[in-house]
């Protein structure tokens, strides 16, 4: 099967962690190590989340007094794209992947009037307290939001139309390489008038872009792997359990967190009601497994579309994703 692989950001460095390389490789090893079983017998495209990379790095670069501004999110995107890639890609060789492994800087192309330049809402960078949260804001003219019982900085999150480099992750693919692209979303970029692209201050959500790559290269699965072991049902509350398997008409029953599993749910029920494919949620060290629908939860489509017979590189059905799949009453 052609697999799209989408490793959340907390996976690859976890809350409690220190933002020191050797503990990224060490989370990456892991990975490289789950996903290498995987590679032996699929075709991979390995997406990865930056909400922790790219919030240090804007962080450094709002503190550097020898810069006039601040480096743009896109281009501190780009830099966590390369960095990241790089560790992926040399783990999995290191985990014994013998195919082909490239890693490509991707362009995710947006809208420059998507609602979401004006609600920002994608978690970005480590967590501070409400006070320390409050001063950061003030300092440096941030947006700050709960995330559990921390916060966050937030940033726009417009979505993902498509990816300038389809091509060529094609190309590849048809080449036998295991692909790794889309990191953090991928790089936003605008198209001008003249056709010119250009990048945009903002950070795409990882999932819906991975759905987006699903879509384009006619994956048979999509696997959004994470730091937790499943979809929970009453989320937040005592009666708080997994659920293991569950039909997309029935996700907005589910109360879910914005910043987190909102968009992971949204994600993959977009890829699964355009194809007729399962998708899955799970924890990382468990590839094997929420494949097998053994563990984490699988979501499935109740009736296979018309289109998703058909379904390949830029088919119909890779339309505009959804918002974040988030039931009233869902913790924000």
């Amino acid at each position: 099967m052609r697999i799209v692989v989408a490793l959340g950001g907390n996976a690859l460095i976890e809350r409690k962690d220190r933002p020191d390389a050797d503990v990224e490789r060490r989370h990456i090893r892991q990975a490289a190590a789950a996903l290498a079983p995987l590679a032996r017998d699929h075709q991979l495209i390995v997406c990865h989340g930056n909400g922790p990379q790219i919030g240090l790095l804007a962080m450094e670069s709002e503190a550097d007094q020898s810069l006039t501004e601040a480096y743009p999110l896109d281009a501190l995107g780009a830099q966590t794209q390369g960095m990241i890639g790089y560790w992926i890609t040399q783990e999995l060789r290191n985990a014994g992947v013998t195919c082909p492994v490239v890693a490509v800087i991707t362009q995710t192309l947006v809208d420059e009037t998507d609602p979401g330049f004006a609600s920002p809402s994608k978690f970005i960078g480590r967590t501070y307290t409400r006070s320390e949260a409050d001063e950061l804001a003030v300092r440096h003219g941030w947006q700050v939001r709960a995330d559990g019982s921390s916060w966050r900085r937030v940033v726009a999150s417009p979505r993902p139309l498509g990816i300038i480099e389809q091509d060529s992750i094609l190309h590849l693919l048809h080449a036998g390489a295991l692909v790794v692209c889309g990191g953090g979303g991928g790089s936003p970029v605008i198209r001008d008038p003249a056709g010119q692209l250009r990048g945009v201050e903002a950070v795409v959500d990882k999932d819906y872009t991975s759905a987006r790559i699903a879509l384009e290269v006619g994956a048979d699965r999509l696997l959004l792997l994470t730091d937790v072991t499943a979809v929970m049902r009453d989320f937040g509350t005592p009666d708080a359990h997994a659920i293991d398997r569950i039909n997309v008409d029935d996700l907005t029953e589910l109360q879910l967190p914005a910043g987190s599993m909102g968009p992971k749910v949204a994600a993959a029920a977009w890829f699964t009601t355009a194809t007729g494919h399962p998708s899955a949620i799970g924890a990382l060290t468990e590839a094997a497994d929420v494949l097998d629908g053994n563990t984490g939860t699988t979501i499935t489509s109740g009736t296979t579309p018309p289109e998703a017979a058909a379904t390949t590189s830029g088919a119909s059905a890779a339309t505009t994703p959804p918002g974040p799949l988030i039931a009233k009453g869902a913790m924000l």
